[in-house]
């Protein structure tokens, strides 16, 4: 079957074995650099994604997509949900309020973010119902005062349900000064873990009594928060309902409230792939270094087939399916060794772990007990693409260089 000669030429000096054993070492280490760079970025970047939509989901599960407010309180928030759920991309709607605070526990203290919430109406917009240790949502009565805190704060201060703890949160005042601070003695009738850093500063009270705190009317409440089907449309979605309810009505969404954390998780995502691009470039070097040295041990090879009538052109050609097949060897082997080890990193980890008795990944260091990894297509296409199109580049010079040789004076010392 007729092929093209640089095609039959290029292949078959990556198949022939060489006088010169240091340059097969050469190109063997620039495919297995290549793999592994390859292998790296794969498993690399699906942990790293892994990592961010665990902390998306836990996060984003706890925190308000987007909450409606007033400049005043709220005297009927179920109007304002019943707006909000007419629009496609709102699933749930409920009361909510918001107050900083800290707390006080024999001598102990701790800052906090209480969130006053409607235990019936929560599980429509929040995760919590889902990951309580202790205790349940629905023990937070209007009037008793009691507290479900995070399972790092209960482990701080040795508390479990039943304990007392005291809650002090700024008032204003005449006084000098015009805060003072307010003092409330708080029941912890539940403990919720999320594994994420809110285990430690969030603790969540009955809606009625977080209005009390705010010195509001009994049914009045500081804002309805949402739950949205697309998470990245919130400051659309939470802007245009807000317009829709009137003057006098905003929105705040958790890419103002959050997004710092995502944008530093989306930075950092960035930099660590870029450095181990950096992996790939320097295979790629090797395949220079491995073609420059092919050039030079075949340049009786080159002077002949150009005295046989191949062009410089063909002469090119040649040597850069040389190097391209070398650099997609190695890309397969990357790519494949990296598809299997994303897909399986959990499971192995986990078995190491069983196996060793050591916890590799500690909840409390990095808020999750196992290590995620979430394998998407486009990031596998882009980095093979990368490895592929920097093998290809590197190539070209070496192939240049081939194709200027001169067939007299090559065959000079022949």
């Amino acid at each position: 079957m007729f092929r093209p000669l640089s095609l039959f030429v290029g292949t078959r000096y990556t198949r022939a074995k060489r006088r010169n054993h240091y340059i097969s070492f050469i190109s063997l280490t620039s495919m297995i650099g290549l793999a592994l760079g390859v292998l790296a970025m794969i498993v690399v970047l699906s942990v790293m994604n892994g990592f961010q939509k665990e902390m998306s989901s836990r996060i984003l599960g706890m925190v308000p997509h987007a909450a409606l407010s007033a400049d005043r309180p709220l005297d009927d928030w179920q109007a304002v949900a019943a707006t909000a759920m007419q629009h496609p991309q709102v699933t749930g709607a409920a009361p909510f309020a918001e107050l900083e605070g800290m707390f006080s526990y024999k001598g102990s203290m701790q800052p906090v973010q209480i969130n006053g919430i409607d235990p019936a109406e929560e599980q429509k917009v929040s995760i919590i119902g889902r990951h309580m240790v202790q205790g349940r949502l629905e023990d937070l009565k209007a009037g008793e005062f009691g507290v479900v805190i995070g399972e790092i704060s209960a482990r701080r201060f040795r508390l479990s349900v039943g304990d007392k703890l005291t809650l002090i949160v700024p008032e204003a005042s005449k006084a000098a000064g015009g805060i003072t601070p307010r003092m409330l003695r708080l029941s912890v009738v539940g403990v919720f873990k999320v594994g994420a850093e809110l285990d430690g500063s969030l603790a969540l009270i009955h809606i009625a009594d977080a209005s009390s705190i705010q010195r509001m009317q009994d049914g009045q409440v500081q804002s309805v928060r949402i739950a949205l089907k697309d998470l990245y449309q919130a400051p659309q979605v939470s802007a245009a309902i807000a317009a829709e309810l009137g003057s006098g009505y905003k929105s705040i969404d958790w890419t103002r409230t959050q997004g710092s954390l995502f944008s530093a998780m989306q930075m950092e995502k960035t930099m660590i792939g870029l450095l181990l691009l950096l992996i790939i470039a320097v295979a790629a070097f090797n395949i220079i270094a491995t073609l420059i040295m092919v050039v030079a041990d075949k340049r009786a090879d080159i002077a002949i087939l150009r005295t046989l009538g191949a062009t410089p052109g063909q002469i090119m050609a040649t040597f850069m399916v040389q190097g391209t097949v070398i650099g997609c060897i190695g890309t397969l082997i990357g790519g494949v060794l990296g598809v299997t080890v994303a897909l399986n990193v959990s499971d192995w980890v986990a078995w190491l772990e069983k196996a060793s008795g050591a916890h590799i990944f500690s909840s409390d260091v990095y808020f999750i007990s196992s290590l995620p990894s979430d394998l998407r297509g486009l990031d596998v296409l882009l980095i093979c693409g990368a490895a592929l199109s920097m093998s290809f580049l590197a190539t070209l010079y070496p192939s240049w260089r081939a194709s200027r040789t001169q067939p007299a004076e090559a065959l000079r010392y022949e």
